[in-house]
């Protein structure tokens, strides 16, 4: 079964991308939750010129995210916890202290686009990588502090 994706999904593909999957995942779930539509013929040839259409903005959004990518490249976030004296973490900094911390510093990105490789439950320096547009990611270092 193929079907037009109308938003991103993780492990699947990104929006207006044709996929192929399994006859139940698209009808019992994809289709249902609106984050997909059938692919048949007449939904193929208007997803064909609303993309000749959207190709020059999004090319635009590409340009905007890399400038953004380029601030965001040198930029080293600190984030206060509360830590014991020996160094660990009363709780653990997730991806929503460094959207908060991002827009500290003036840069609006959404929480859903960070992702932390591991739980981040001591005091130190770590990484987190950003997606700001599916073809422009970057890595930014953050550094947690005892309060």
């Amino acid at each position: 079964m193929e079907v037009i994706l109308k938003e991103d999904v993780t492990n699947l593909g990104h929006r207006d991308d044709i996929v192929k999957v399994k006859p139940g995942y698209g009808r019992n779930y994809l289709i249902p939750q609106g984050l997909a539509v059938l692919a048949t013929e007449s939904a193929l040839k208007v997803h064909a010129e609303n993309q000749r259409q959207r190709a020059h903005k999004e090319e635009k959004l590409r340009q905007e995210a890399a400038a953004v990518a380029e601030k965001l490249e040198g930029l080293k976030l600190t984030i206060g916890a509360k830590a014991s004296s020996t160094g660990k973490i009363f709780g653990s900094v997730n991806n929503i202290q460094i959207a908060e911390a991002l827009e500290k510093d003036g840069f609006k990105v959404e929480r859903k686009n960070i992702s932390i490789k591991d739980a981040v439950k001591e005091l130190g320096t770590y990484t987190a990588n950003v997606k700001l547009h599916r073809d422009v990611k970057v890595t930014i270092e953050f550094e947690v502090v005892a309060e």
